[in-house]
């Protein structure tokens, strides 16, 4: 059951410590810190916050990044070991987030492009990890599987799911978080309209696609961004040599209702700030009036849908059973939610 229906809510647009997960750790303690001092109860950060995007595949020949990769395997997190700090700093501030991080197995060197959702009492509910890295991301990253396809009950009372950049292009990956009853939607994006040939679409696109998911999915949409720093640009310069492919600047930031409305931004550039806003839980019902991608606008015997929801990677098959009482749970409080929404 929610405990409120009205609360704040933000993105963190910010840059992290470059290549440097121990000092992006501070920084993300750092900001949850000032969300709480800010009464904020749900903080969404950019894609691969910890260690950093990794902008320099789209800039040198494959070969020459090696160590750069080996590298941002090192400084990319282990769930079960590295979060420990920022799961304190949840429970102590009252703060659930969605936090953007280049995830690496347990006892391996496989990396996933991930959210890991930590409720505000410091537990992890769940990661999320990214199901089709898209171009050069492709040799840095592996593929998720629909196991992680998942919302996941906030303490807050409502579902929370999320998707990194242009996975938000698969309707499909879209389709699978309103099946299972979402309320509010992590958008994770890296500073896009900073790479050479997307300076003057990249912004649109991400209105685009994060206005789309509000509208078909009826959900309050928080879509979080990083921008490149100088940290960013000197370590490339420093370790795999000159580039002009990508700049400094960049991310697009907001908070959106589901109607479309901006709560809060868009923000854009180097200026760095959480993109806050007030939501108010109980507009659902007079959305859900129109629109129900749950429930009428599904028209089931005309358009059938169907996701895998199997484990793919062997940490996952871990607790299977209890995972999978979380998504039935999930959607029977969704049904109960929609009836409520309704009346």
């Amino acid at each position: 059951m929610a405990t409120t229906s009205v609360f704040k809510v933000a993105a963190a647009h910010a840059a992290p410590i470059f290549m440097n997960k121990a000092a992006t750790i501070k920084k993300v303690i750092s900001l949850i810190e000032q969300a709480a001092n800010e009464s904020i109860k749900l903080l969404v950060f950019p894609e691969t916050f910890i260690p950093g995007y990794p902008y320099w595949t789209e800039c040198y020949p494959p070969l020459k990044q090696v160590e750069a990769l080996a590298k941002y395997a090192e400084e990319s997190v282990v769930v079960d070991k590295d979060l420990s700090a920022i799961q304190a700093a949840c429970k102590a501030g009252a703060v659930s987030i969605n936090l953007g991080i280049s995830e690496r197995i347990s006892d391996g060197w496989t990396l996933f492009n991930s959210q890991v959702i930590i409720d505000s009492d410091g537990s992890v509910l769940g990661v999320h990890r990214k199901l089709q890295p898209t171009f050069a991301e492709r040799y840095v990253w592996a593929q998720g599987g629909g196991h992680s396809l998942r919302t996941w009950p906030l303490s807050l009372g409502y579902n929370l799911g999320g998707l990194a950049c242009w996975e938000h292009t698969m309707n499909g990956a879209r389709q699978a978080l309103i099946t299972q009853g979402q309320h509010i939607h992590a958008g994770a994006w890296p500073a896009l309209s900073t790479m050479a040939g997307f300076e003057n679409i990249a912004d649109a696109q991400i209105e685009a696609l994060m206005k789309a998911h509000a509208l078909t999915a009826q959900v309050f949409v928080i879509t979080a961004s990083n921008y490149v720093d100088d940290t960013c640009l000197n370590w490339m310069k420093e370790n795999l040599g000159e580039q002009d492919l990508v700049k400094a600047g960049g991310g697009w930031s907001s908070v959106l209702h589901p109607f479309c409305a901006y709560l809060a931004g868009p923000h854009t550039g180097t200026e760095e700030k959480l993109v806050e806003a007030e939501v108010d839980m109980s507009q659902l019902g007079q959305v859900k009036v129109w629109i129900d991608a749950a429930g009428h606008y599904q028209r089931p015997e005309i358009i059938q849908f169907g996701f895998n929801s199997q484990p793919l990677w062997a940490d996952e098959k871990k607790g299977v059973s209890v995972d999978l009482n979380v998504v039935e749970r999930n959607a029977k409080e969704s049904d109960d939610t929609n009836g409520r929404s309704a009346r």
